[in-house]
């Protein structure tokens, strides 16, 4: 005489067939789209190479449009009034208020430096503090290293000393990184 099923194999029971069933429809859905692709004609294979080609240029014109104004680099500009220009020229600018006696405003340089090579979908700048007073008070920059993130010509956020950045003189680049992409400053 066999013994009674335990609950315990009436569960496994349940979860192979469970798991077997998920197989067979996931095998189901591939194999429909195998089908898909090989019924696909030349035509259709010749669209979809085309939308890519397509897609690709649109990507490089973009990029192209990206370094001619200035992006892909850190630098500086010379005034406030050059702020503006550079400013309403692109979609995302994170600009640096620095001063040169500041030893935090070098340790940031040395992280958007490297961030603006690797977001080029951002312009990456730096003005000096002290010969921009009107810019400083008018976004009330008051601490110094401060980011001013700007979008659409309009300032959204600031990362104001090394507070959000761990409150540290070492934090990496990716915290950095980190950071103005929850600002949605740079594609995270």
């Amino acid at each position: 005489k066999m013994a009674a099923d335990t609950p315990v194999d009436i569960l496994q029971k349940v979860l192979e067939n469970e798991i077997l069933q998920s197989t067979k429809v996931v095998e189901e859905h591939l194999d429909a789209e195998i089908q898909k692709l090989d019924q696909m004609d030349e035509d259709e294979l010749e669209r979809l190479k085309q939308r890519r080609l397509e897609a690709l240029k649109k990507t490089q014109q973009q990029k192209q449009e990206w370094l001619s104004k200035g992006h892909g680099e850190y630098r500086e500009i010379p005034s406030e009034r050059d702020f503006f220009q550079e400013v309403k020229e692109s979609k995302n600018v994170v600009c640096h208020f620095y001063r040169d006696t500041t030893f935090r405003c070098q340790i940031m340089d040395k992280h958007l430096t490297v961030l603006a090579k690797k977001h080029i979908e951002t312009k990456f700048l730096k003005l000096n503090a002290e010969k921009s007073p009107f810019l400083c008070e008018r976004l009330r920059i008051k601490v110094i290293p401060t980011l001013a993130l700007i979008k659409d010509g309009k300032t959204q956020d600031y990362v104001v000393g090394f507070t959000d950045l761990g409150n540290t003189d070492d934090f990496t680049t990716e915290t950095l990184e980190w950071r103005l992409g929850c600002a949605d400053i740079i594609n995270y």
